[in-house]
């Protein structure tokens, strides 16, 4: 049995002259497609959650930056490379977090670098970000073979946030194994955290799961504790938007408090992420920057507000999962458990 018979969405498909991005904003309420054809609606996408995941807005700035430097006006080489370090620095001011974006990016820059004429350049650019597409959903694929053996037919697995396919370009990181085992008729029973304050859990991961008909229960962030008792969940599995050297890793808000309730049950806590979400430069999660959004998203709950307009608001988008926290780290290349800065290195160096 195939993916596509389980109806697992994709979230951006290139067009030839064009993006088309599932919006998912409109999540749950409306499958709506919208049609790029600017790097700043590209950017004001990735700004805005329209495309949110750190795989799929690396592969979103990828095509961005080629859809911009098809339109560049100039038969000089010197002079095509620098209007793309100057759209590749614009939008990489989308997201501070996710490393995934600054990485394609560059990777885009680099493809041209033996380049010999401006249309060479405009082709590589394409075929680079289709490349990086294509990798991705490899990528994946590896990812979730390499987590299906830590799952048992039966098992609850709790999540947060949403790295499933629209996160990437298919099967997605920590849900990869959930897509997989369905495929093999293995029974992967999921408990989403809704994760305030965009409800990410809550719009696009039951959604994507209940398309693929997996077996998917909604709670809200203050139910985990009590779901992971009740419940009998056997693991945990997250996303990543930015690993450190040492092992520590940025996600959605929420999933530092997930890992630290994980350890006090003593439920195996997994991060799922591609090589290409791990920073090497970072030391430790300390380093990291922390995007801070707009009061808005914790004030308002689809225009209505829900607090006072004048209250003071702290909205961190992520938090920082230090590495004892995580009982191992599931990439493409295997899965790594402990003394993670060495094995890390490792991993790099293979």
């Amino acid at each position: 049995m195939t993916t596509e018979a389980f109806n697992i969405p994709t979230s951006v498909k290139w067009q030839g002259d064009s993006i088309q991005l599932l919006n998912q904003q409109k999540l749950p309420h409306m499958t709506e497609y919208l049609t790029l054809t600017s790097i700043d609606e590209v950017f004001e996408a990735i700004k805005t959650l329209k495309v949110r995941g750190a795989p799929a807005i690396g592969i979103t700035a990828a095509f961005g930056l080629a859809l911009a430097a098809s339109k560049y006006e100039t038969n000089s080489l010197l002079r095509f490379k620098q209007l793309l370090e100057k759209d590749k620095n614009y939008l990489s001011y989308a997201r501070p977090t996710a490393v995934n974006l600054f990485w394609a990016l560059e990777r885009m820059v680099k493809s041209i670098e033996n380049a010999t004429s401006v249309n060479e350049a405009k082709t590589a650019l394409i075929h680079e970000a289709i490349q990086i597409q294509v990798e991705d959903e490899e990528i994946c694929k590896k990812i979730g073979e390499n987590a299906l053996p830590l799952f048992k037919d039966g098992d609850n697995i709790m999540t947060i946030c949403n790295a499933g396919s629209i996160a990437t370009a298919r099967y997605g990181t920590a849900l990869a194994p959930i897509y997989l085992g369905k495929e093999r008729g293995i029974d992967l029973k999921v408990f989403a955290c809704e994760t305030r304050p965009v409800l990410q859990g809550a719009r696009l991961t039951t959604w994507e799961l209940m398309k693929a008909g997996v077996d998917v229960t909604l709670i809200t962030d203050n139910m985990a504790a009590h779901t992971m008792k009740m419940k009998k969940i056997s693991a945990c599995i997250v996303g990543a938007d930015r690993i450190a050297a040492n092992g520590d890793t940025a996600n959605k808000i929420g999933t530092f408090s997930l890992a630290i309730l994980a350890k006090e049950f003593n439920i195996p806590f997994f991060v799922a992420a591609p090589l290409s979400t791990f920073d090497l430069s970072i030391k430790s999660g300390q380093e990291i920057p922390i995007e801070e959004r707009d009061l808005e998203e914790v004030i308002h709950i689809n225009g209505q507000a829900i607090a006072p307009e004048d209250v003071k608001v702290y909205n961190p988008s992520f938090d920082v999962t230090p590495n004892e926290y995580i009982t191992g780290i599931i990439t493409e290349k295997g899965m790594i458990t402990s003394n993670y800065f060495e094995e890390i290195k490792r991993l790099f160096k293979s």
